[in-house]
C-alpha cells in the first residue's frame, strides 16, 4: 500500500525522548494504520498519509492537548503536517492523499489541444473587453417586468455571473407565465432574453442555466439552449448534473412495458449548463474567493447531489430550486463583490443567496406576486 510520506519536524532531543515514543504510540492508536500513521525512520519520524478525516484529526489533537502530559509542540507540528497538505482528493468526509488524481497520461497534451483547436466554435468572436458599471438604481433590486425589455435598459458588459432557471414549458402553474406554449414561440422568447443576457455579461463572466428537458415531448432543451449560446460564441465550460434523488420517478415505466418497441427513459437529475464569455479566465482578486478547499474539490466533480426545495408550497411557486444549488454556483463561478443576475428570478432564491455571500444582485420576473415574495425574503433574511 502506498502512502504520502511527510517528515514530522522534531528536534534531536524530541526524537530520542521516551515521552515522544509514548505520544506517538498514543497518536497511532487513534487512527487506522492503513490510513495514517507516524513511523520512525532512522533518526527522524515521518507521517505516512493515505487518507484522513481532518476534523477527526483535529479532535484527537485537542483531546491529547487537554491531557497535559504530552509535548504540545509535537502535537502542533503533527496537525500542521495534515493541514498543510494542499494536494488531495475528497471522498465523502475524507481527504485522500494517494491515487486521487490517477489518470491516463497523454504525451504532448497541450500541443495536441492547440492542434485540435480548443472551443473552435468561438472563432471570430468579437466581444468588447471594456467593463461598464451597472447603474446604481439597478443594484440589489428585484424588478417586475418582461426580462427582455428590462435587460435592454442595462449597459453592455455590466454583470459578472448570470444564474437562472427559466420556465421549463412543462405546463406548471406559474403566476404570470404561460408554461405550455408552442415550442417555437417558447424558444424564440427565451433566446431573445438570452441574447440580452450575453450582451450584459462582462468579458470573462459566466452564464449558468438550470434546465430539464421535456422528455415526453422529446425536446432536448439543454442541448438547444447550449447550441444557441455556442452560436453566440460563448465558450461551453461544462455541464453539471443536479442529482435530485427523486426516486418517485425512477421506477415509473411509460411507453412500451418490457419491450424495446418504445421504452420511455426517466431521469432523477436536471442539468446546469455553464458558459463563459470571451475567455475561460475570470478576472478577480484571489482574496475575494470564498470557497473552501474541500468544497472546491467536491464541486468541480460535475454531479451534485442536492435535495429539491421543500418549501415550494410556502412560497406558492411550482419550481423553486434550493439555496444550496445557488450557493455552489455563485461561490464556484464568482468572487465576493461581483454582480449576479437572475432574469427569471421567481421568488428570489438566487438574489437571497447572492446577498448572503457578499455579492450584489439584480433579479427580474414578470410576476408582481413572485417579486413581492422575493423582496419579503430579502427583507426578512438580509435587511437591505
Amino acid at each position: 500500500m502506498s502512502y504520502r510520506v511527510v517528515p514530522l519536524s522534531l528536534s534531536k532531543d524530541q526524537v530520542c525522548n521516551v515521552s515522544t515514543k509514548v505520544l506517538i504510540k498514543e497518536l497511532n492508536s487513534r487512527f487506522s494504520p492503513s490510513d495514517l500513521s507516524i513511523v520512525k525512520s532512522d533518526d527522524r519520524y515521518e507521517v505516512h498519509l493515505r487518507q484522513a478525516v481532518v476534523s477527526y484529526v483535529e479532535t484527537v489533537v485537542k483531546d491529547l492537548l487537554k491531557d497535559g502530559r504530552h509535548d504540545t509542540s509535537i502535537l502542533s507540528n503533527f496537525l500542521s503536517v495534515i493541514n498543510e497538505q494542499s494536494s488531495y482528493g475528497v471522498r465523502g468526509d475524507k481527504r485522500v492523499y494517494v491515487g486521487y488524481n490517477e489518470e491516463r497520461k497523454i504525451k504532448g497534451r497541450k500541443e495536441k489541444e492547440a492542434r485540435r483547436g480548443r472551443h473552435f466554435y468561438t472563432n471570430g468572436a468579437s466581444f468588447d473587453e471594456q467593463v461598464n458599471t451597472l447603474p446604481e438604481s439597478y443594484i440589489d433590486q428585484i424588478l417586475c417586468g418582461d426580462s427582455e425589455q428590462v435587460l435592454a435598459q442595462l449597459p453592455d458588459n455590466c454583470v459578472d455571473l448570470i444564474f437562472t432557471s427559466p420556465p421549463y414549458n412543462f405546463g406548471l402553474g406559474y403566476d404570470a407565465q404561460e408554461d405550455s406554449a408552442q415550442w417555437q414561440n417558447y424558444f424564440e422568447k427565451l433566446f431573445a432574453i438570452l441574447d440580452e443576457c450575453v450582451r450584459v455579461l462582462k468579458f470573462g463572466g459566466r452564464l449558468a442555466i438550470n434546465i430539464q428537458p421535456l422528455y415526453s415531448d422529446y425536446i432536448p432543451s439543454h442541448h438547444m439552449i447550449s447550441k444557441k449560446l455556442m452560436d453566440k460564441k460563448l465558450i461551453w465550460k461544462g455541464e453539471i448534473l443536479w442529482e435530485k434523488n427523486n426516486y418517485n420517478c425512477k421506477y415509473t415505466a411509460w411507453g412500451s412495458w418490457k419491450s424495446p418497441s418504445n421504452p420511455y427513459l426517466k431521469y432523477t437529475w436536471e442539468f446546469i449548463e455553464v458558459f463563459c464569455k470571451g475567455t475561460l479566465q475570470k478576472p478577480g482578486n484571489r482574496v475575494d474567493a470564498d470557497i473552501s478547499a474541500d468544497d472546491f474539490k467536491k464541486w468541480v466533480v460535475g454531479k451534485w447531489s442536492i435535495a429539491p426545495e421543500k418549501n415550494m408550497k410556502a412560497f406558492d411557486h411550482p419550481a423553486v430550486f434550493p439555496e444550496e444549488l445557488a450557493r455552489r454556483v455563485i461561490q464556484l463561478f464568482s468572487f465576493k463583490g461581483d454582480t449576479v443576475l437572475d432574469p427569471f428570478v421567481g421568488v428570489g432564491t438566487t438574489c437571497v443567496v447572492a446577498k448572503k455571500l457578499g455579492r450584489e444582485f439584480i433579479g427580474i420576473d414578470n410576476s408582481e406576486k413572485y417579486c413581492e415574495t422575493a423582496r419579503s425574503r430579502l427583507q426578512e433574511q438580509i435587511p437591505l
